[in-house]
C-alpha cells in the first residue's frame, strides 16, 4: 500500500510554485491546516492520518502533513486537485 503526502503548502495560495505549491493559484486557499486537508481527503474518499509535528523542509514552522492512505488507484496530481476541491467548499 501506497502512501502520499500532503504537506499544507502544497494547497496554499500565498505560495509560489517554487516555493513548494503544487495546484493552480485558482485552486489553492490561504493558509490552508493540516486538519481541514484530512478532512478534504475523508469527503474524497481516502483514510487520513495527521502528523502534526512535522514540518516541510523549505519552511520553519510546524504545520503538519497528511498521510493519505488506499490512494493507489489515483495520480498524485488528481488526489490534490479533488482535495484542493473540497477545501473550497469546506471553507465556503
Amino acid at each position: 500500500m501506497v502512501e502520499n503526502v500532503i504537506w499544507p503548502v502544497y494547497l496554499d495560495a500565498e505560495k509560489t510554485r517554487a516555493e513548494g505549491r503544487r495546484v493552480s493559484r485558482d485552486l489553492a486557499v490561504e493558509e490552508p491546516t493540516a486538519e481541514e486537508i484530512a478532512q478534504a481527503v475523508q469527503q474524497v474518499g481516502y483514510d487520513a492520518v495527521i502528523e502534526r509535528s512535522k514540518t516541510y523542509p523549505r519552511e520553519y514552522e510546524p504545520r503538519g502533513r497528511v498521510l493519505v492512505k488506499g490512494a493507489d488507484d489515483a495520480s498524485k496530481s488528481d488526489l490534490l486537485g479533488a482535495t484542493a476541491a473540497y477545501l473550497d467548499v469546506i471553507r465556503a
